[in-house]
């Protein structure tokens, strides 16, 4: 499979969908996503005979040789619109559509007058560390996503230069909640703060991060004066 090493504007394309093919499209595909990320919680604790599970291990090989028919060669890739600063991200690891490993979803996603980005989310037993507590580099790339995203709307879009992850207590499986501002920017340069908080208001994870927008994007239009992020 082909991956790119580095990445410039070759590497995001426009989408070719009408703003009703792409809600078409995203619609059968998004409840796609949805039931494989079902299936892999249920895959995760399931407790049924060996059997039983040997005979569904056949029907998901089966399944997966259908999806296979028709597939892309690699990375799924960004496509950029139909409407205006929309990202097409869909093979995200933390919020791509059809990426069922993904947690944040954009039907949570707040933006309040202040520009604070917030999200609420629900990490379960695919992503734990310590027994019952979600794992550290689960909540360092969630809060990765989160603060590159907060940067774009703030103003000062970039890739990450640089995050660092503050833990100040356990992460619990289950909701939780998530918040992220851009702090400060010059020039290129922005710096994000961010957070996770947990059910009961404690502030678990705490994170800053420096992002930089990339040379070749300073005067291409669809990230120069908008609110796009890169991924």
């Amino acid at each position: 499979m082909f991956y790119p090493r580095r990445m410039d504007p070759a590497f995001y394309s426009r989408t070719s969908l009408t703003a009703e093919q792409a809600a078409e499209r995203d619609g059968v595909l998004g409840a796609l996503t949805a039931a494989t990320r079902e299936l892999a919680d249920a895959q995760l604790r399931t407790e049924v005979d060996l059997s039983e599970a040997e005979s569904v291990t056949d029907e998901i090989r089966t399944l997966t040789q259908r999806l296979l028919v028709r597939a892309r060669e690699g990375a799924l890739g960004t496509e950029l619109g139909p409407g205006r600063n929309q990202v097409r991200n869909h093979g995200n690891a933390v919020m791509g559509l059809r990426n069922p490993f993904a947690s944040m979803r954009l039907d949570s996603r707040e933006v309040t007058a202040e520009k604070h980005l917030k999200y609420d989310v629900e990490l379960g037993a695919l992503y734990e560390g310590p027994p019952g507590l979600v794992h550290g580099g689960v909540s360092a790339l969630v809060l990765d996503q989160l603060l590159g995203e907060a940067a774009a709307i703030g103003g000062g879009p970039g890739m990450t230069g640089r995050l660092t992850v503050h833990y100040r207590r356990p992460t619990p499986l289950g909701k939780l909640k998530l918040e992220a501002w851009l702090h400060s920017r010059e020039g290129r340069k922005s710096v994000v703060k961010g957070q996770i908080t947990d059910p009961d208001g404690n502030v678990t994870v705490e994170a800053e991060g420096l992002f930089i927008l990339p040379t070749w994007a300073l005067d291409h239009p669809d990230w120069k004066g908008g609110e796009r992020t890169f991924e």
